[in-house]
């Protein structure tokens, strides 16, 4: 089955400081702010919500389409994604932008200045669902704010079933938006902070919002997730990951493990467990995309902690 994934392409550009931001900042004169930071560290990763979802779901076999913009800057991530037997027919190139991009400097003490610039991602809108054949299942990630809307409606006109990953987007829709996306997908996916701000913002409780979808997914972090379902309530246990390297991405890999087990016709509390093991691979690296276990070492993993094998 073919996996539409609405969302970002973006590069990250992550960088240390070797030292500590409360020694630069005086508390007194943060009216007159003026500083700089030396960063002798560096690193460019691929990211932005549909590159990574895309590349964990083809690191299980999935066949991730992929739906974004980019600016004239794209090349070398196109060229990537696409060697990996991604499909990128339907990016949207606006030489005149630059692609999303996310700059992040990280003190000693794991404190982070962000600065993000969305760039040819604000064109998302160009992108029409419809120009995409043969799709069976979707998700819609964080993206421009327009993109989401569009995409959403035109998905449940399409009667494909998808999943609304509303993530750091979610601050830009009202309760009663944030309520249509709900009513036009089958599945939501959240982090327990967001669980939490979608059902202020909709002011429904969490057993409303849950028995307004085929499924509610709520993670939370090195604890597990729970997957609210119509057949019950599933408890899902974390795995174990070889070390702790960085947690960038690790939603977007539990999200790949998810759709995978959407479209292979998997067991809620199988596909809960594989998304797990897929978050436990990824946090063991640098970047949102540099793990490459192959698919069996998936399996081994997936096995080694639950006892069964997913395939």
């Amino acid at each position: 089955m073919r996996t539409l994934i609405c969302g970002s392409l973006a590069y990250d550009t992550i960088m240390v400081f070797k030292g500590r931001f409360k020694d630069q900042i005086l508390p007194d004169q943060v009216h007159i702010l003026n500083v700089s930071f030396l960063v002798p560290e560096m690193r460019r990763d691929f990211g932005g919500t549909a590159g990574n979802i895309a590349y964990n779901l083809r690191l299980l076999g999935g066949t991730p389409v992929v739906m974004a913009s980019v600016g004239g800057d794209a090349e070398p991530y196109l060229k990537r994604i696409a060697s990996l037997g991604i499909d990128t027919e339907h990016v949207h190139k606006l030489d005149d932008a630059f692609t999303a991009q996310c700059f992040i400097t990280t003190d000693l003490d794991d404190n982070q200045i962000t600065a993000f610039h969305p760039g040819a991602m604000s064109g998302s809108f160009n992108n029409h669902v419809t120009d995409a054949a043969d799709v069976g299942l979707a998700i819609i990630a964080p993206d421009s704010r327009d993109g989401m809307i569009q995409h959403a409606r035109e998905l449940a006109d399409a009667k494909i079933p998808f999943v609304f990953d509303p993530g750091q987007g979610l601050p830009m829709f009202t309760g009663s938006e944030l309520m249509e996306f709900i009513d036009l997908a089958a599945y939501v996916a959240v982090n327990d902070y967001e669980a939490q701000m979608l059902a202020s913002r909709t002011e429904r409780s969490f057993e409303e919002l849950a028995r307004s979808v085929e499924a509610l997914i709520v993670t939370q972090g090195g604890t597990g997730s729970t997957i609210y379902a119509k057949d019950g309530v599933h408890v899902i246990p974390s795995v174990e990951p070889e070390r702790i390297a960085d947690p960038t991405g690790c939603g977007d890999a539990y999200r790949g493990g998810l759709l995978y087990g959407l479209s292979a016709g998997l067991d809620w509390d199988t596909t809960g467990r594989l998304a797990s093991t897929m978050g436990a691979l990824k946090i063991a690296h640098q970047g949102p995309q540099n793990h490459e276990p192959s698919r069996d070492r998936i399996a081994e993993v997936f096995s080694h902690s639950f006892g069964y094998r997913p395939w």
